[in-house]
């Protein structure tokens, strides 16, 4: 019968189907609204941040059902430093709780956990889980989760500008070698596909310094739904809407 045959919601029924053209390669997600939902249910923000952890536990394990190769969550920004330290001690506290249970929490899923970011800022304790992790899923060959950790995309250009610079001072490189390709991997993804699909939650309009150099061709999603509040169906709306849409990359 064909894919065409059985259509996307019978795709999507079916479950741990493997990735079709219409699933994309790598989704990348701003989950925003953490804290508005807590607010609105006149709760704390950390309320928020603990169900929005829970959520997208959900979505991480139903892109690996579908086929999902990559999925990147921008967990926390270089500006989210400003933020009160009671609300970045929660943020920091979950991201430890869940490395610190990696192994019960990616029990035979074959998730591999990679994170990128600027990690000289963060706890010993949590540099340590962080490279704890990533040895011990390193292998996995299902969905690689991408958490995008005390990340800015300005900073990442800038670190990789400063980098790509010493190379060619010290007569690694020459001027005459660099193109994007060599550029890139200066990267914190040198070794990660572009986003296809970029999903920003709470109705929020803007990519707020996450991956500007990668997402120059992407997709974006955008939805009034509150990340809490983020299901399956609406993962699954906003595949069926990338798979209509046509992408030229700049050609006809």
């Amino acid at each position: 019968m064909g894919l065409k045959g059985i259509g996307l919601a019978g795709l999507f029924e079916k479950r741990k189907v493997s990735r079709t053209k219409h699933v994309p390669l790598h989704i990348a997600i701003i989950p925003d609204g953490n804290g508005r939902w807590a607010v609105k249910r006149g709760m704390p923000r950390s309320a928020g941040h603990r169900v929005g952890a829970n959520t997208l536990k959900k979505i991480v394990k139903y892109c690996n059902e579908i086929g999902v190769k990559y999925l990147t969550a921008y967990v926390f920004s270089t500006e989210n430093w400003k933020r009160p330290k009671s609300e970045i001690d929660t943020l920091m506290g979950m991201l430890l709780e869940y490395l610190q249970n990696a192994e019960r929490e990616l029990s035979g899923s074959n998730i591999r956990i990679r994170v990128i970011g600027d990690r000289a800022a963060l706890s010993e304790e949590l540099q340590r889980e962080i490279t704890r992790v990533e040895k011990l899923t390193e292998k996995n060959t299902g969905l690689c989760l991408v958490f995008a950790l005390n990340y800015g995309s300005h900073d990442e250009l800038t670190q990789a500008a400063k980098n790509l610079a010493l190379d060619v001072k010290k007569g690694r490189l020459s001027v005459d070698d660099i193109n994007k390709e060599v550029f890139r991997k200066y990267l914190f993804t040198s070794d990660i596909p572009d986003p296809d699909l970029v999903i920003r939650t709470s109705g929020e309009m803007r990519t707020s310094n996450f991956l500007l150099w990668q997402t120059a061709y992407s997709e974006f999603w955008f939805t009034k739904v509150l990340w809490p509040d983020f299901s399956e169906r609406h993962m699954k709306e906003a595949i069926e809407d990338f798979s209509k849409r046509n992408r030229r990359f700049g050609g006809l």
